[in-house]
């Protein structure tokens, strides 16, 4: 018979696999390296937990930029700057004998089995989607109690950002029955709102107004949750709609050999409606609206 085992001499015809655990040592290895007192990064060396936080927040939301863009050649390298930040903070963590990596690891491992007793214990998978959800809140309750979180909203990371914390906190309550039966009365509220913000900006002071302000970002988010958008996402949506059509006033005046600042408002007004009006017509999503 033939020899039909692989020359280890010849390279391999199809990509390698790689080993996780293999590649998660090396990771680790690499990131105690980096903050190696004596021969380490000066700067890695200098950073905390506080230092290092708001990259952890500003990698999750590139993570978020490849998905939203579909650029799945990005989301590997994407997805690379996010488990650094763990590590990162996993090795700050081990220097000063509080956990490591391995314990991070083990305590979401042992999390998912926990609330998916459906998946890994003897519970039935035959249950909606809904029925799955109120047993999930019911873990997660069961998880706040024994951290001593008896109130509705305790445990809502303070770091979100601030649509993303005024849903969760609007979820909380409107599960125990605090919340407006419909669109409707959300609608109403924002007429009020936006009242209460026309008398603070014409006689109260900067405090009111930003409070009055404040009131109605809370409820435009609330009114996305009972049309079941995510204000987060509407919100990115609407920035990337401004910067693709603000960028095309800067082209059309580029060709004539112009910025904005050469512009006026009335201009820059007729090619912003040529913009959309371009858009509508090539049918791409946000070619509606202002």
């Amino acid at each position: 018979m033939p020899d039909t085992r692989p020359d280890p001499h010849e390279a391999p015809s199809g990509p390698v696999p790689r080993d996780p655990a293999i590649e998660i040592t090396r990771l680790i290895g690499i990131m105690a390296a980096l903050r190696d007192p004596a021969t380490g990064c000066p700067w890695d060396i200098e950073q905390d937990f506080a230092s290092i936080a708001p990259y952890t927040i500003e990698e999750a939301h590139e993570v978020e930029d490849a998905i939203q863009r579909q650029a799945w050649d990005e989301l590997p390298g994407e997805l690379g700057d996010l488990l650094l930040q763990v590590v990162f903070h996993a090795q700050m963590a081990a220097e000063a004998g509080m956990f490591d990596f391995a314990d991070c690891a083990k305590a979401i491992g042992d999390k998912l089995i926990f609330r998916h007793p459906h998946v890994f214990g003897d519970e039935s998978r035959d249950k909606s989607a809904e029925q799955q959800v109120r047993d999930w809140e019911a873990i997660k309750a069961a998880e706040r109690a024994g951290k001593a979180e008896s109130g509705t909203l305790d445990g809502v990371a303070l770091g979100l950002p601030a649509l993303t914390r005024a849903l969760k906190l609007q979820n909380r309550a409107a599960r125990v029955g605090f919340d407006w039966p419909g669109p409707g009365e959300v609608l109403d509220k924002i007429r009020e709102e936006c009242a209460e913000l026309v008398e603070a900006r014409d006689h109260l002071g900067q405090a009111a107004l930003e409070e009055e302000f404040g009131d109605l970002l809370f409820v435009m988010a609330n009114l996305g949750r009972h049309l079941k958008l995510d204000p987060e996402l509407a919100l990115r949506r609407a920035n990337a709609k401004f910067t693709r059509r603000f960028r095309a006033i800067e082209a059309a005046l580029a060709r004539d050999g112009r910025r904005p600042e050469d512009s006026d408002l009335a201009e820059m007004d007729r090619l912003w409606d040529a913009a959309k009006a371009a858009e509508k017509a090539a049918g791409k999503p946000g070619g509606t609206g202002t």
